[in-house]
This record gives structure tokens, C-alpha cells and sequence, in this order.
């Protein structure tokens, strides 16, 4: 069975069952009036009543059974044809055959089980029509009845399905993106986390050794400031070390500054080592050095940025531009159209360009990407400079 989620208080579920009361009602109608039922055209019954209109004694309870069932049709549609079918063998309700056999069709998706239904009711409706009228009236009732009603349920039984796929694979598209970009911040951040701890973990070794050395000193109150230094700067290093230690893989934090804009020429050497043919230029009005966070998170950009032009458009003469303001460190890097990659492809992640915008957001930048005019690519951050930072 095609599973269909049921809520009272949705619209949808409301047409439904507005529409299957109005059904239910037309098929209670029809049995206990005759229509569409015994007469001079569709012949008698198996049973042999012939009257137009059934006796109250059998129409009343036969209509009120069919259309009770016809109501609940969508949960009970074998239910349904086999009421259908004992009751049209004593009065002909070939409504209730015809609805019985394109819920059982649309409802399910065991097509030998509609098969084998619409064979049954075919014999069943034809039998009597056959001896009344013979095959020129018995084909194309019984097709009418029973063949017409199984096919349009099988057709929009498929609709059904195949909406129902489409639905879901959309879903599962859309779950997967946001575990995607969700797998990317978390990535970004946890690298975050691991610069901020080797930034952090310099500053305080430099304060422990700094605190050292003015315990070595002589004097009495410098000896015991130095004490009071050195053990808490200890003790600060210890509850970093223990508190981001998950985040790293070695058991050693570096004692090493992380590399930052004054690096960029290194990175650019390197970078036309392996093909790039890449420009750097730096404009820095107010000669200062940023924060330690915003310094390496620029270095991380355009060296993520480059990484990126040679695995998508090797060769590609690239643009790298720095420019430093007293409130905002502005970078861009921009590169033409590059050569096709023919070899094998560069592993990537997926999620470069995401983890790119989750570093720039964190430190409180905006981050824009997107393509050139002349079939390049083009990168660019904003981040701004908290003065509040001491270098």
C-alpha cells in the first residue's frame, strides 16, 4: 500500500473527506434508487431480480453498507470490491464496482492483486449482461465497469508514487545540503578553535617564560609577582591545553605563530612554483599590523583562495589584492579563465568556498563570491578591525 500521512487539520485531508462523504453519498443513492442498476438495459442480476428499483427491505441496508464502506474506502479497498460484488450478484451497483476497483488500483501497488480483482468483477458484472443483451452489450458495459475504473486508478496511483519519490528524494536533497554546509562550518570551526588555541597557547608560553625569568631575578616583590605570574599562566595554559584539546590530533600544542599577511609573499612563491601565475598587490595606508585572529584569517583566505584556482582553473593568471584600512582589512582574489582540467581531478571536500564564508562570518566579515565577466572567478572578504585588540 502507498502510505499517506493523515492529519485532521490539514486542508488537503479536508478535501478528501468532503469527497469521499460526497462519494459515498452518491454511491448510496445510486443502489437504493436503481440507477445505473437493474433494467431493460444491463438485464438481471445473477440472483435474477430484475426490478428498477430494489425492494426498501434490501436497498435501504445494501445502500447504507456500501456507502458506509465507500466513506472508509481508502483503508479498506479489497473490503470494498468484495461488498461491491456480493451485493451487485442481487442488485446491480455497478457505481460501487466501478469505485471499488479504482481504489483497490490506485491504493496499491501489487498489480497482480488489481489484476486478478478486475478479471473477477469483469465475469461477475458480465455474466448477467451477456445473457440479457449477449457480447454487444456485456463488452463494453463490463469494460466501462471495471476496466476503465482499474486503469484510471493505476494511472493516478503512479502519479501518486511517483510524486510521492519525487517528494521524498527532494527532502533527502535538501537533508543532505544542510548536513553538507553544517559539516562545513563545523569543519571551519573547528580549525578556528585549533588556530585560536595555538595563537592563544604562544601568548601565554610567552607570558610563563617571561614570568620565568622575573622569578630568576632578585628583589623581593618581583620574585613573588613572578611566582603569582608564573603559576597562573600555568594554569591557564593547562585548563586551554584541556579544554580544546579534542579538537586537535597531536598531543603537543606549537608554540609557533601562525602565519599571517607578512607571509603572503612566501605563499605567492609557492604558489607560481606549482603554476600559478599569480600577482600580489598590498595597500596598507595605516602601516599596522592586525589582530593576530583577523591576520591569520586573511592568510587562510587567500591561501584557501589560490588552493582553489589551481584544483578549478589551473594556469589561470590570478590577482591577489590586500588592502588595509584603520577599520577594515579588504581582500579579493581574482583569476581568469584557466586551461580545462584534462588530469585527474585534485581531491576537494565539496565544501571549500563554505568554509571560506564560515571563517570570514566568524570573524566578523562578509565574504562574496561568484563569477567574472570574462569567464574567471572571483573571491573577495570584508573584515573589519577591532581596535580593541592588542597585537
Amino acid at each position: 500500500m502507498i502510505a499517506h500521512g493523515l492529519h485532521p487539520g490539514r486542508p488537503w485531508y479536508r478535501r478528501r473527506a468532503v469527497t469521499d462523504a460526497a462519494l459515498a453519498l452518491v454511491v448510496a443513492v445510486l443502489t437504493l434508487t436503481g440507477e445505473f442498476g437493474t433494467n431493460d438495459f444491463f438485464g438481471p442480476t445473477l440472483a435474477g431480480l430484475d426490478h428498477h428499483v430494489p425492494p426498501l427491505w434490501l436497498g435501504v441496508p445494501l445502500a447504507a453498507g456500501l456507502g458506509m464502506l465507500t466513506r472508509y474506502r481508502r483503508g479498506i479497498p479489497l473490503l470494498l470490491l468484495a461488498a461491491s460484488l456480493a451485493a451487485n450478484a442481487v442488485v446491480s451497483v455497478h457505481a460501487a464496482v466501478g469505485v471499488a476497483l479504482y481504489t483497490l488500483a490506485e491504493r496499491t501497488t501489487a498489480w497482480p492483486k488489481v489484476a486478478a480483482g478486475t478479471l473477477a468483477s469483469t465475469v461477475l458484472v458480465g455474466i448477467p449482461i451477456w445473457r440479457h443483451a449477449g457480447a454487444d452489450g456485456a463488452i463494453p458495459i463490463s469494460t466501462a465497469v471495471c476496466l476503465v475504473p482499474a486503469l484510471l486508478g493505476m494511472y493516478v496511483g503512479t502519479r501518486h508514487e511517483l510524486d510521492e519519490r519525487v517528494r521524498e528524494w527532494a527532502q533527502r536533497v535538501e537533508r543532505d545540503q544542510q548536513q553538507r554546509i553544517a559539516s562545513a562550518r563545523s569543519d571551519e570551526r573547528a580549525q578556528i578553535a585549533r588556530d585560536m588555541h595555538d595563537v592563544v597557547t604562544h601568548r601565554v608560553s610567552l607570558i610563563v617564560l617571561q614570568a620565568t625569568a622575573l622569578e630568576a631575578s632578585t628583589g623581593g616583590d618581583p620574585v613573588a609577582i613572578g611566582k603569582q605570574i608564573g603559576a597562573t599562566g600555568r594554569e591557564a595554559l593547562a585548563e586551554l591545553r584541556s579544554l580544546v584539546g579534542v579538537l586537535r590530533n597531536d598531543n603537543d600544542a606549537p608554540l609557533t605563530p601562525q602565519p599571517g599577511l607578512a607571509d603572503l609573499p612566501d605563499l605567492i612563491e609557492a604558489s607560481r612554483r606549482i603554476g600559478i601565475p599569480v600577482t600580489l598587490d598590498v595597500a596598507d595606508p595605516a602601516a599596522q599590523r592586525p589582530p593576530l585572529l583577523v591576520d591569520h584569517a586573511a592568510y587562510r583566505f587567500v591561501r584557501e583562495s589560490l588552493t582553489n584556482v589551481h584544483k578549478h582553473a589551473p594556469g589561470a593568471r590570478t590577482h591577489v589584492r590586500v588592502e588595509q584600512t584603520p577599520h577594515v582589512l579588504r581582500l579579493s582574489v581574482r583569476n581568469a579563465r584557466g586551461r580545462p582540467v584534462t588530469d585527474a581531478p585534485l581531491p576537494a571536500g565539496g565544501h571549500g568556498l563554505l568554509g571560506l564564508a564560515e571563517r570570514v562570518r566568524l570573524v566578523g566579515g562578509e565574504f562574496s563570491a561568484g563569477p567574472t565577466t570574462d569567464g574567471g572567478f572571483e573571491v573577495t572578504a570584508d573584515i573589519p578591525i577591532r581596535r580593541g585588540e592588542v597585537p
